[in-house]
């Protein structure tokens, strides 16, 4: 009997992805969870990395104020008290860092927001039937639609009930797919991306060797996450 459901789920996943192939039918909305192999594009979670570009606020002391560049070493260089580590930590971690370098010597009880203003080496892969297919820098929080609109949007032969989203978890490629005309509704959810992802939008122009990453993925990949 399970032999037997297994199989039924292997023919309707096949015909599903026949007619993705084509433009035919709308993916229903799935869900991917937060990958390993990159870090996580939210303000509380995202891990400074060498090259970073990041705003440092100490509240009432204006002149501490700035954008300040960390170096490849994982170093940035800051008034009164020089060179800090930063690569690895997040930016509640570098503040209370600064907060309490800055209190030792020179501030009392100060205050510091640090802010990531850019992320460098973070990007979002985007093809398939978009106008401006290409590679696409990561800052801060990213939607699936936003991604989309950066590679200029969906071309006049995309099928955007079909939209791929491939990400690295546990050290296995994995994918799920959504329906942007349920999203722009607000009929679904609008997934977040994360660095490292990549975003195939179906459609007649969609390449051969992305239609060979769709069918790369496991099947019961695509139908139950």
């Amino acid at each position: 009997m399970w032999r037997r459901f297994q199989y039924l789920v292997l023919f309707a996943g096949l015909m599903w992805l026949g007619a993705c192939a084509t433009g035919e039918t709308a993916a229903p909305n799935q869900s991917l969870t937060i990958p390993d192999s990159t870090t996580s594009i939210t303000a509380g979670d995202l891990r400074i990395g060498p090259m970073d570009m990041l705003d440092v606020t100490v509240f009432g002391v204006a002149e501490l104020n700035g954008t300040y560049q960390v170096d490849f070493t994982g170093l940035i260089k800051l008034p009164l008290i020089g060179e800090v580590r930063a690569v690895g930590l997040n930016s509640s971690e570098l503040a209370e860092d600064l907060e309490r370098l800055y209190g030792e010597t020179y501030l009392q009880d100060p205050d510091v927001t640090v802010t990531i203003a850019e992320s460098v080496g973070r990007q979002v892969t985007v093809e398939g039937a978009v106008s401006s297919p290409g590679l696409f820098p990561v800052r801060g929080r990213l939607t699936l639609l936003q991604a989309v609109a950066l590679a200029g949007g969906t071309t006049s032969r995309s099928n955007p009930k079909n939209v791929f989203l491939f990400r690295e978890i546990e050290g296995e490629r994995r994918a799920a797919s959504f329906n942007l005309v349920a999203i722009r509704k607000g009929e679904a959810d609008d997934p977040q991306i994360y660095g490292n992802d990549i975003v195939v939008v179906d459609g007649s122009d969609l390449r051969e060797n992305y239609r060979d990453l769709i069918r790369s993925v496991p099947l019961l990949t695509l139908l139950v996450l």
